[in-house]
């Protein structure tokens, strides 16, 4: 079968064509590489460079015959979100209404799998986060998020359109045997903040926050590695065209992971002092976020196979090591 991803250049995206290439799928990458990396690029794939508010181009790749697609071209900056609003709008809600219509469009898609996020949910009611708790994101980011499911739903009613939703939660890692290592610009999330400074390309890292009620005061999150979230992008997929019915899955470690912990698990593990200094709450921080996927095992049988915290954070050093501040 032939899968069009929208993003594929990027950090997630190219984890996730990387995993249906595995499977013996056909791919094709579409992407405007203004985050994503030529070297997350691969032989087997086919790369067309472009940009989801071109009509044109998004039209004209679309008429590949694709089975599914995956869109994961947004901005995904929480914090930047509340100061962005205009760009977040433009970028999460107009442009995937865009990939929604053009999907629509050619009528082949069986499946349009989609990047959603734990932040639709907010603060948690309770733990761990199941698909039924409440939704109501604190960020602009989640807002865009959760909209676009909305619509998805929608699209499933009166077009037609087969959906899947997977919800990252912490998504940290790289793939474990080697093959993608462009990193991301400008990060913004734990490890990789972490790796840039244990590699000397920050000075130190701030922990916001040293007095919430977790076990060491800091903050508590769900880490997922890249590559288990792609294999669940793929028997996402793969549900849904069994079954004709759309789904939307949490896709969590169910372990929870301090920030303390991370970082005294990098040191050890890189050998590296990673200074760090402490600083007061962000705003918005929630104290714990931890998922339960019993719905992603219940319907995919996916069980996350590399997200304990030592190959986190191996396979993310073994491409931040000894990369030169100009690759960033």
């Amino acid at each position: 079968m032939k899968i069009l991803v929208i993003g594929g250049a990027g950090y997630i995206g190219s984890h996730v064509a990387r995993e249906f290439l595995d499977r013996g799928y056909e791919v094709t990458v579409f992407d405007n590489l203004s985050t994503g990396r030529e070297e997350n690029l691969f032989s087997d794939e086919t790369f067309i460079y472009g940009d989801i508010f071109d009509a044109e181009a998004l039209a004209q790749v679309m008429q590949g015959g694709f089975d599914g697609c995956v869109h994961l071209a947004a901005l995904k900056a929480a914090g930047e979100s509340m100061l962005k609003p205009e760009e977040y709008s433009t970028h999460n809600i107009c442009g995937t209404i865009a990939v929604i219509n053009q999907a629509v469009a050619v009528g082949s898609i069986r499946c349009f799998l989609f990047s959603s996020s734990a932040a639709i949910f907010g603060s948690p009611v309770y733990l761990p986060i199941d698909e039924s708790h409440p939704k109501v994101p604190e960020n602009y980011y989640g807002f865009t998020k959760l909209e676009i499911e909305r619509i998805l739903e929608w699209y499933d009613r009166l077009k037609g359109l087969k959906f899947a939703a997977v919800r990252y939660f912490n998504a940290a890692g790289y793939d474990v045997r080697g093959r993608i290592r462009g990193l991301e610009i400008n990060p913004a999330n734990l490890l990789p903040v972490i790796m840039e400074t244990a590699a000397g390309l920050r000075p130190s890292l701030s922990v916001f926050g040293t007095d919430y009620p977790t076990r060491d005061g800091t903050c508590i999150r769900d880490y997922v590695h890249v590559n288990d979230l792609a294999v669940a992008h793929v028997q996402a997929f793969e549900r849904v065209v069994r079954t004709g019915e759309s789904l939307s899955v949490n896709l969590g470690s169910e372990t929870g992971v301090t920030v303390l912990e991370m970082l005294d698990a990098s040191r050890r593990l890189t050998g590296r002092p990673i200074p760090g200094e402490f600083s007061p709450r962000r705003p918005g921080d929630p104290p714990e976020l931890v998922a339960t996927s019993a719905q992603a095992r219940e319907l995919l049988g996916w069980t996350p196979q590399f997200s304990d915290l030592d190959t986190l954070i191996n396979s993310t050093w073994n491409v931040y090591r000894g990369m030169p501040l100009a690759t960033l």
